[in-house]
């Protein structure tokens, strides 16, 4: 019986505390100081000139192992000067598709401070020919990165034995 009388006296109790707790709580907060620095120790800086640059760059980061078993996407992060400043694995999928989430690649290139971008995703079958999820995902990608200032200067499909430029073919 006293265990019964207990809970109306600690939900009264409690009532009363909570908010003075919240209202300290949030009187005591501290905002963190964020700082932001980069450095590229990295003497020998890779430039792209074309396609093809791309495609050797993006061909030397993939697991040959896989690349004719689940689609990946990677995105090659660029300076103004088309410099690499790196390559980020977007995503991985199942045979036929993966997820290119383009809030994922425009937060990336923001932190990075990239102004240009080229998507690159293989195709496990071989097929070089974009689909049209392909055309449709470079086109919403380039207006979104637009809004940003981010160019997106291309996206390869690519296999072992070769690649395909979407905005060499015109596609974009």
């Amino acid at each position: 019986m006293a265990l019964f009388n207990f809970f109306p006296v600690l939900v009264s109790t409690l009532y009363r505390v909570l908010p003075r707790l919240e209202f300290s709580i949030l009187t005591n907060m501290k905002v963190c100081e964020i700082n932001v620095s980069y450095s590229n120790g990295n003497k020998d800086k890779v430039k792209i000139h074309s396609s093809q640059d791309a495609y050797k760059i993006a061909l030397e980061h993939w697991d040959m192992n896989t690349i004719e078993l689940q689609e990946e996407a990677k995105v090659l992060l660029l300076n103004r000067a088309n410099m690499v400043i790196g390559i980020f694995n977007l995503a991985r999928g199942g045979i036929t598709s993966c997820i290119i989430d383009i809030k994922l690649i425009l937060s990336v290139a923001l932190k990075t401070v990239a102004s240009n971008i080229i998507l690159v995703h293989n195709h496990p079958s071989s097929n070089l020919k974009p689909s049209k999820a392909d055309i449709d995902i470079t086109n919403k990608l380039k207006i979104a990165a637009t809004t940003l200032e981010i160019v997106l200067l291309d996206h390869l499909i690519i296999t072992k034995e070769g690649y395909y430029s979407l905005a060499d073919n015109g596609d974009m």
